[in-house]
């Protein structure tokens, strides 16, 4: 069907509407299009989502005594985190640009389950989610783990990817239920915040080893 409406107008030569302001990301005539979210609430909005990244207790061991030969695996992830979760709608096409009014990354070692398990929590104040954001910061944060071990541990593995709850808006809020045994996401303390150590030579005095990483209070 051609468009012979005027610019903008949403109509075209039989009359019809070109479905401006339905839900999904495709008008009635095929055309992808953002979710129209002119109408819904403007609320404080939550999401946490995680991933996994399996390596070698060889490799986890070396992340977590800060000898990788990359550097400091963590604080390089929980960063490139916090800058993609800022970028979502630049690379994830029909997404709504968010003004996020906080975004928390943390990369945590679980040595019994053999990975590096990632936590992201997002919140804004607006009409649209942010369950993309945390998703985005949770993903590109696994992939810079591999990336740092990739060549000392080729077989190290980005996994479960998914979202852990959602909160705000015109609908109840969901969380996803409780998995047991290790895979279960650890609770993010509230107040912490990203490390931001992004240097990619151990600190001088070292002996060549970055400091190791502290967890806990």
């Amino acid at each position: 069907m051609s468009y012979e409406g005027k610019p903008g107008d949403g109509t075209f030569e039989d009359g019809s509407r070109s479905g401006r302001r339905r839900s999904g990301h495709v008008d009635r005539v095929g055309r992808p299009r953002m979710t129209d979210v002119t109408g819904q609430p403007v609320g404080a909005r939550r999401a946490v989502a995680e991933a996994e990244v399996s390596v070698s207790h060889e490799t986890l061991s070396a992340i977590v005594d800060g000898t990788n030969p990359k550097g400091d695996v963590l604080s390089v992830a929980e960063l490139a985190g916090v800058m993609a979760g800022k970028r979502t709608s630049d690379l994830i096409p029909l997404c709504h640009p968010v003004a996020l009014t906080d975004l928390l990354v943390r990369a945590v070692p679980d040595r019994a389950a053999g990975l590096i398990r990632v936590t992201v929590d997002t919140a804004a104040i607006g009409p649209a989610s942010v369950e993309m954001e945390a998703l985005t910061a949770a993903a590109v944060a696994a992939l810079t783990v591999y990336d740092m071990v990739r060549e000392v541990d080729p077989s190290a593995a980005i996994r479960g990817i998914k979202v852990l709850s959602r909160s705000g808006g015109d609908t109840e809020g969901w969380q996803r239920p409780a998995e047991a045994g290790p895979s279960e996401a650890p609770k993010v303390p509230r107040g912490a915040r990203v490390a931001g150590r992004i240097s990619s030579s151990p600190p001088r005095g070292s002996g060549g080893r970055f400091p190791p990483r502290k967890y806990g209070s």
